[in-house]
């Protein structure tokens, strides 16, 4: 038997609980003046559950980062609906945090500024300033950066600027966290290091994550469960559930035969080069 478990088996449907955020039949394209729009994704259903962590894996153009914006609500779908307990999401919410590739801080603001900055949501009230500092405070030390509080971007590294961003989204609170192949400009060291910080975030406020990745390896290391997307337009091609606790050995002849199947799949799931997107 594979490894891998296509979306399509009914038995995997029929056992998905109700997620804290769902995706039912969104498609994702751009309009085309007197023609149809153009579908980069389709079909894509997802219900993610509280404390889960979602990999999704796929060749560049397929769609990706694009879904990921769909899912925060920073962008609307061709079609589909996307759901944050139980409501339609129609636009950003409180609740849902997105770390880009980029960390975004602002260049004129101190790092306590700029995570302070995550607070300040449209159609939100302002919180009042001594329970902002807790909140901010708060998040600044789970990351690590308490001695940095007063340095502006160009002071920190790749890592401390990344450990900044991730707790912008942190002093939210949010019961997601949306992220856009974050570790990806790192260093392996660093990389490993925000990896383990990211695991224990969420094991800790029991919030649920969908990673974007190219790397293999970080989705068997992160991940409860891989989606694959491929094809043109894009769609789930597959699906793999690692089944082992964290923290994870890369070793683990599971994972290793895992990484096989799923690097055969990637390498399938590529379009022509003269068909890549952005």
């Amino acid at each position: 038997m594979s490894l891998a478990t296509v979306l399509a088996d009914p038995a995997i449907e029929s056992a998905a609980e109700s997620g804290i955020l769902s995706a039912a039949g969104v498609a994702l394209g751009y309009a085309q003046p007197g023609a149809v729009p153009h579908r980069i994704l389709q079909d894509f259903s997802l219900e993610l559950q509280a404390g889960e962590i979602v990999a999704l894996l796929g060749p560049s153009g397929v769609g990706k980062s694009s879904l990921l914006r769909v899912l925060a609500g920073l962008q609307q779908p061709l079609d589909g609906q996307i759901r944050l307990r139980g409501r339609p999401l129609n636009g950003p919410a409180p609740d849902v945090g997105f770390v880009f590739q980029d960390p975004c801080l602002l260049p004129w603001l101190t790092l306590e500024e700029n995570v302070a900055f995550g607070l300040d949501f449209r159609h939100q009230p302002r919180l009042e300033d001594a329970l902002r500092r807790q909140r901010v405070r708060q998040a600044i030390a789970e990351v690590g950066l308490t001695h940095a509080l007063t340095r502006y971007p160009d002071e920190l590294s790749g890592g401390m600027a990344q450990r900044a961003a991730l707790a912008r989204s942190l002093a939210r609170a949010p019961e997601i966290l949306l992220l856009d192949e974050p570790f990806s400009a790192l260093d392996e060291v660093t990389r490993s290091e925000m990896q383990t910080l990211l695991l224990e975030i969420s094991a800790r406020h029991h919030a649920a994550a969908i990673l974007v990745t190219h790397d293999i390896d970080e989705a068997l290391l992160l991940a409860d469960r891989i989606l694959l997307l491929g094809g043109q337009p894009g769609r789930v091609i597959g699906q793999w559930l690692p089944d082992r606790s964290h923290p994870r050995d890369e070793t683990d002849p599971h994972l290793t035969a895992l990484r096989v199947e799923i690097l055969h799949a990637l390498r399938a799931a590529r379009p022509p080069k003269s068909n890549l997107a952005t």
